[in-house]
């Protein structure tokens, strides 16, 4: 499945058992389920579906902590390979989750940053594209 978003506006929505993805011209922004662990399996599916939805073009990713939810740091190494991922941002309004966020950088090669707003992170990540 490979979508071309040409207009910055458009977005597809994908739901997944595990949480839903909003898919935009230059990045993904991700809201995980309540409870769930991020693990291998989980991020296998989700580095394929990002694969094949922005190939060959440059990527963020943002994950919008609204639920409390846990990350296996080791799944970072498998991210810090996927093909055009330029940027990683980490929203969350709890102080608590940014500093987890903050000990999971050191699983990722990639640039990764902590925001308390979603346009703050959106800009960011922008930023790190090459479709501006």
């Amino acid at each position: 499945m490979n979508y071309s978003l040409m207009n910055s506006n458009e977005k597809h929505i994908e739901t997944f058992d595990f949480g839903v993805a909003e898919l935009h011209r230059d990045y993904i922004l991700m809201v995980m389920n309540e409870g769930i662990t991020v693990d291998f399996e989980i991020n296998r599916q989700l580095c394929e579906y990002a694969a094949n939805y922005y190939k060959n073009r440059q990527f963020g990713y943002i994950t919008h902590r609204k639920n409390s939810y846990s990350v296996d740091p080791y799944v970072y190494k498998e991210t810090s390979k996927l093909k055009g991922l330029v940027a990683f941002a980490i929203v969350s309004d709890k102080h608590i989750r940014r500093e987890t966020a903050i000990l999971e950088k050191i699983f990722l090669n990639k640039p990764l940053r902590t925001f308390k707003e979603l346009n703050t992170a959106i800009a960011w990540v922008q930023s790190h594209t090459n479709s501006n």
